[in-house]
Protein backbone atom coordinates (compact mmCIF):
# COMPACT_ATOMS: atom_id res chain seq x y z
CA UNK A 1 0.00 0.00 0.00
CA UNK A 2 1.06 3.61 -0.50
CA UNK A 3 -0.02 6.91 1.04
CA UNK A 4 1.11 9.04 -1.90
CA UNK A 5 4.68 9.64 -0.71
CA UNK A 6 5.91 6.24 0.45
CA UNK A 7 4.92 2.61 0.84
CA UNK A 8 3.26 1.37 4.02
CA UNK A 9 4.81 -1.77 5.41
CA UNK A 10 2.33 -4.67 5.16
CA UNK A 11 1.11 -6.24 8.37
CA UNK A 12 2.50 -9.77 8.37
CA UNK A 13 2.18 -12.16 11.28
CA UNK A 14 5.70 -13.53 11.93
CA UNK A 15 4.10 -16.86 12.86
CA UNK A 16 2.71 -18.83 9.92
CA UNK A 17 0.76 -21.28 12.06
CA UNK A 18 0.76 -22.78 15.53
CA UNK A 19 -0.02 -26.29 16.75
CA UNK A 20 -0.01 -26.28 20.52
CA UNK A 21 3.41 -25.14 21.72
CA UNK A 22 4.90 -25.58 18.24
CA UNK A 23 4.99 -22.54 15.95
CA UNK A 24 6.36 -22.20 12.43
CA UNK A 25 7.78 -18.72 11.88
CA UNK A 26 8.54 -17.10 8.55
CA UNK A 27 12.18 -16.59 9.50
CA UNK A 28 12.55 -20.25 10.38
CA UNK A 29 10.90 -21.20 7.10
CA UNK A 30 13.45 -19.09 5.25
CA UNK A 31 16.26 -21.06 6.89
CA UNK A 32 14.59 -24.30 5.81
CA UNK A 33 14.27 -22.99 2.25
CA UNK A 34 17.95 -22.07 2.23
CA UNK A 35 19.01 -25.50 3.48
CA UNK A 36 16.67 -27.29 1.06
CA UNK A 37 17.97 -25.24 -1.88
CA UNK A 38 21.58 -26.00 -0.94
CA UNK A 39 20.80 -29.73 -0.73
CA UNK A 40 19.01 -29.73 -4.10
CA UNK A 41 21.73 -27.77 -5.87
CA UNK A 42 24.46 -29.91 -4.35
CA UNK A 43 22.76 -33.08 -5.60
CA UNK A 44 22.67 -31.61 -9.10
CA UNK A 45 26.47 -31.27 -8.97
CA UNK A 46 27.18 -34.81 -7.80
CA UNK A 47 27.68 -36.15 -11.34
CA UNK A 48 30.46 -33.59 -11.92
CA UNK A 49 32.32 -34.33 -8.69
CA UNK A 50 32.29 -38.08 -8.22
CA UNK A 51 31.15 -37.63 -4.62
CA UNK A 52 28.89 -40.20 -2.98
CA UNK A 53 25.55 -39.15 -1.48
CA UNK A 54 26.85 -40.07 1.97
CA UNK A 55 29.82 -37.73 1.53
CA UNK A 56 27.51 -34.96 0.40
CA UNK A 57 25.12 -35.48 3.32
CA UNK A 58 28.02 -35.38 5.77
CA UNK A 59 29.43 -32.18 4.29
CA UNK A 60 26.07 -30.39 4.31
CA UNK A 61 25.41 -31.46 7.90
CA UNK A 62 28.77 -30.05 8.99
CA UNK A 63 28.11 -26.81 7.10
CA UNK A 64 24.59 -26.39 8.49
CA UNK A 65 25.99 -26.75 11.99
CA UNK A 66 28.68 -24.22 11.09
CA UNK A 67 26.00 -21.74 9.96
CA UNK A 68 24.01 -22.03 13.20
CA UNK A 69 26.92 -22.12 15.66
CA UNK A 70 29.11 -19.62 13.82
CA UNK A 71 26.20 -17.30 13.08
CA UNK A 72 25.21 -17.08 16.73
CA UNK A 73 28.74 -16.73 18.08
CA UNK A 74 29.51 -14.12 15.45
CA UNK A 75 26.44 -12.07 16.32
CA UNK A 76 27.29 -12.09 20.02
CA UNK A 77 30.97 -11.26 19.52
CA UNK A 78 30.63 -8.76 16.68
CA UNK A 79 27.39 -7.01 17.59
CA UNK A 80 26.45 -7.71 21.21
CA UNK A 81 29.68 -8.39 23.08
CA UNK A 82 28.69 -6.12 25.98
CA UNK A 83 25.63 -8.29 26.69
CA UNK A 84 27.85 -11.37 26.60
CA UNK A 85 30.25 -9.84 29.13
CA UNK A 86 27.34 -9.00 31.42
CA UNK A 87 25.80 -12.46 31.04
CA UNK A 88 27.81 -15.19 29.22
CA UNK A 89 24.66 -17.33 29.03
CA UNK A 90 23.33 -14.77 26.52
CA UNK A 91 25.32 -16.70 23.92
CA UNK A 92 22.86 -19.59 24.21
CA UNK A 93 19.65 -17.52 24.14
CA UNK A 94 19.02 -18.16 20.45
CA UNK A 95 15.27 -17.73 20.93
CA UNK A 96 15.89 -14.01 21.52
CA UNK A 97 17.17 -13.72 17.94
CA UNK A 98 20.47 -12.60 16.52
CA UNK A 99 22.54 -14.24 13.77
CA UNK A 100 25.55 -12.83 11.93
CA UNK A 101 26.41 -13.74 8.36
CA UNK A 102 30.10 -13.05 8.90
CA UNK A 103 30.07 -15.39 11.88
CA UNK A 104 28.12 -17.99 9.92
CA UNK A 105 30.64 -17.71 7.09
CA UNK A 106 33.51 -18.36 9.49
CA UNK A 107 31.55 -21.31 10.88
CA UNK A 108 31.12 -22.81 7.40
CA UNK A 109 34.80 -22.22 6.59
CA UNK A 110 35.75 -24.03 9.78
CA UNK A 111 33.38 -26.90 9.01
CA UNK A 112 34.70 -27.19 5.45
CA UNK A 113 38.29 -27.22 6.71
CA UNK A 114 37.61 -30.00 9.22
CA UNK A 115 35.65 -32.02 6.68
CA UNK A 116 38.34 -31.66 4.01
CA UNK A 117 40.97 -32.75 6.52
CA UNK A 118 38.87 -35.76 7.48
CA UNK A 119 38.49 -36.82 3.83
CA UNK A 120 42.06 -35.99 2.85
CA UNK A 121 40.83 -33.51 0.25
CA UNK A 122 41.94 -30.01 -0.66
CA UNK A 123 40.23 -27.43 1.58
CA UNK A 124 39.99 -25.01 -1.35
CA UNK A 125 38.34 -27.68 -3.48
CA UNK A 126 35.66 -28.24 -0.83
CA UNK A 127 35.20 -24.47 -0.55
CA UNK A 128 34.65 -24.22 -4.30
CA UNK A 129 31.92 -26.86 -4.07
CA UNK A 130 30.12 -25.09 -1.21
CA UNK A 131 30.29 -21.48 -2.45
CA UNK A 132 27.55 -21.58 -5.17
CA UNK A 133 25.14 -23.26 -2.72
CA UNK A 134 25.13 -20.38 -0.23
CA UNK A 135 23.50 -17.32 -1.92
CA UNK A 136 19.95 -18.70 -2.12
CA UNK A 137 19.99 -19.20 1.64
CA UNK A 138 21.32 -15.68 2.10
CA UNK A 139 18.56 -14.27 -0.07
CA UNK A 140 15.88 -16.27 1.74
CA UNK A 141 17.18 -14.99 5.06
CA UNK A 142 16.86 -11.38 3.89
CA UNK A 143 13.26 -12.01 2.85
CA UNK A 144 12.73 -13.29 6.38
CA UNK A 145 14.25 -10.07 7.76
CA UNK A 146 11.87 -8.04 5.61
CA UNK A 147 8.81 -10.01 6.71
CA UNK A 148 9.87 -9.53 10.33
CA UNK A 149 10.26 -5.78 9.73
CA UNK A 150 13.84 -5.81 11.04
CA UNK A 151 17.25 -4.62 9.82
CA UNK A 152 15.60 -1.79 7.91
CA UNK A 153 17.42 0.88 5.96
CA UNK A 154 18.28 4.52 6.49
CA UNK A 155 15.78 7.35 6.18
CA UNK A 156 15.15 8.33 2.57
CA UNK A 157 12.65 10.00 0.24
CA UNK A 158 12.82 7.48 -2.62
CA UNK A 159 9.33 6.48 -3.82
CA UNK A 160 9.81 2.81 -2.87
CA UNK A 161 10.66 3.62 0.77
CA UNK A 162 8.71 1.95 3.58
CA UNK A 163 7.64 3.12 7.01
CA UNK A 164 8.66 0.15 9.13
CA UNK A 165 6.88 -0.58 12.42
CA UNK A 166 9.17 0.25 15.31
CA UNK A 167 11.45 2.40 13.16
CA UNK A 168 9.71 5.73 13.69
CA UNK A 169 7.52 7.74 11.31
CA UNK A 170 10.14 8.32 8.61
CA UNK A 171 10.22 6.27 5.39
CA UNK A 172 13.31 4.11 5.00
CA UNK A 173 15.18 2.11 2.40
CA UNK A 174 14.00 -1.53 2.23
CA UNK A 175 17.63 -2.57 2.57
CA UNK A 176 16.62 -6.18 3.24
CA UNK A 177 15.32 -6.35 -0.33
CA UNK A 178 18.51 -4.76 -1.66
CA UNK A 179 20.47 -7.49 0.11
CA UNK A 180 18.15 -10.15 -1.29
CA UNK A 181 18.73 -8.83 -4.81
CA UNK A 182 22.51 -8.50 -4.53
CA UNK A 183 23.74 -11.00 -1.93
CA UNK A 184 21.09 -13.55 -2.88
CA UNK A 185 19.92 -13.46 -6.48
CA UNK A 186 22.80 -11.67 -8.23
CA UNK A 187 25.54 -13.50 -6.33
CA UNK A 188 23.92 -16.87 -7.02
CA UNK A 189 23.71 -16.21 -10.77
CA UNK A 190 27.32 -15.02 -10.90
CA UNK A 191 28.71 -17.97 -8.95
CA UNK A 192 26.60 -20.61 -10.64
CA UNK A 193 27.48 -19.47 -14.15
CA UNK A 194 31.14 -19.07 -13.22
CA UNK A 195 31.33 -22.53 -11.65
CA UNK A 196 29.69 -24.31 -14.59
CA UNK A 197 33.09 -24.46 -16.31
CA UNK A 198 36.12 -25.93 -14.53
CA UNK A 199 38.17 -23.28 -12.73
CA UNK A 200 41.47 -23.29 -10.84
CA UNK A 201 41.03 -24.67 -7.33
CA UNK A 202 40.09 -21.83 -5.00
CA UNK A 203 38.79 -19.45 -7.65
CA UNK A 204 35.08 -20.09 -7.04
CA UNK A 205 35.43 -19.71 -3.30
CA UNK A 206 37.46 -16.56 -3.82
CA UNK A 207 34.78 -15.09 -6.08
CA UNK A 208 32.17 -15.78 -3.40
CA UNK A 209 34.18 -13.91 -0.75
CA UNK A 210 34.88 -11.01 -3.11
CA UNK A 211 31.30 -10.85 -4.40
CA UNK A 212 29.56 -11.04 -1.05
CA UNK A 213 31.97 -8.64 0.61
CA UNK A 214 31.53 -6.11 -2.20
CA UNK A 215 27.73 -6.35 -2.27
CA UNK A 216 27.48 -6.13 1.52
CA UNK A 217 29.82 -3.13 1.58
CA UNK A 218 27.59 -1.34 -0.94
CA UNK A 219 24.29 -2.13 0.81
CA UNK A 220 25.66 -0.89 4.15
CA UNK A 221 25.41 2.66 2.75
CA UNK A 222 21.62 2.17 2.69
CA UNK A 223 21.16 0.01 5.80
CA UNK A 224 20.58 1.48 9.24
CA UNK A 225 23.29 0.29 11.65
CA UNK A 226 22.07 -1.64 14.69
CA UNK A 227 20.76 0.68 17.39
CA UNK A 228 23.24 -0.60 19.98
CA UNK A 229 26.24 -0.02 17.69
CA UNK A 230 27.85 3.31 16.95
CA UNK A 231 29.24 3.84 13.48
CA UNK A 232 32.99 3.82 13.34
CA UNK A 233 35.51 6.44 12.25
CA UNK A 234 33.28 9.49 12.31
CA UNK A 235 30.25 7.82 10.68
CA UNK A 236 32.25 7.09 7.56
CA UNK A 237 32.21 3.30 7.81
CA UNK A 238 29.98 0.77 9.60
CA UNK A 239 30.67 -2.44 11.46
CA UNK A 240 29.27 -4.45 8.54
CA UNK A 241 31.67 -2.73 6.17
CA UNK A 242 34.60 -3.29 8.50
CA UNK A 243 33.82 -7.01 8.52
CA UNK A 244 33.39 -7.06 4.73
CA UNK A 245 36.76 -5.51 3.91
CA UNK A 246 38.76 -8.61 4.99
CA UNK A 247 36.37 -10.76 2.95
CA UNK A 248 36.97 -8.71 -0.19
CA UNK A 249 40.74 -8.74 0.28
CA UNK A 250 40.80 -12.48 1.04
CA UNK A 251 38.60 -13.21 -1.98
CA UNK A 252 40.71 -11.14 -4.36
CA UNK A 253 43.90 -12.68 -3.01
CA UNK A 254 42.49 -16.19 -3.36
CA UNK A 255 41.47 -15.62 -6.98
CA UNK A 256 44.94 -14.29 -7.84
CA UNK A 257 46.57 -17.20 -6.03
CA UNK A 258 44.33 -19.74 -7.79
CA UNK A 259 45.08 -18.49 -11.29
CA UNK A 260 48.79 -18.04 -10.65
CA UNK A 261 49.15 -21.51 -9.17
CA UNK A 262 47.10 -23.30 -11.86
CA UNK A 263 47.00 -21.05 -14.94
CA UNK A 264 46.98 -24.03 -17.31
CA UNK A 265 43.78 -25.47 -15.86
CA UNK A 266 41.75 -22.27 -15.87
CA UNK A 267 39.49 -23.81 -18.49
CA UNK A 268 40.03 -27.49 -17.75
CA UNK A 269 38.96 -29.89 -15.03
CA UNK A 270 40.69 -28.84 -11.83
CA UNK A 271 43.25 -31.38 -10.57
CA UNK A 272 41.50 -31.66 -7.20
CA UNK A 273 38.31 -32.80 -8.94
CA UNK A 274 40.21 -35.65 -10.63
CA UNK A 275 41.76 -36.99 -7.46
CA UNK A 276 38.75 -37.01 -5.12
CA UNK A 277 38.88 -40.04 -2.85
CA UNK A 278 35.68 -42.07 -2.92
CA UNK A 279 35.82 -43.10 0.71
CA UNK A 280 32.72 -44.34 2.44
CA UNK A 281 31.38 -41.96 5.05
CA UNK A 282 29.54 -43.00 8.19
CA UNK A 283 26.73 -40.49 7.68
CA UNK A 284 24.76 -38.64 10.34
Amino acid sequence: MADGTHLVFPTINPIIFEIGPIALRWYGLMYLIGFAAAFWLANRRLSRTGWSKDQLSDLLFWCFMGVIIGGRIGYVLFYNFSNFLDNPLYLFKIWEGGMSFHGGCLGVIGAAFLYAKKQGWSFLYVGDFIAPLVPIGLGAGRIGNFINGELWGRVTDVPWAFVFPGAGPDPRHPSQLYQFALEGAALFVILWLYSVKPRPTGAVGGLFLLGYGSFRFIVEFFRQPDAHLAELYGSVITQGQMLSIPMMLAGLGLIIYAYKKNPAVAHETAPAAKTVKKTKSKGK
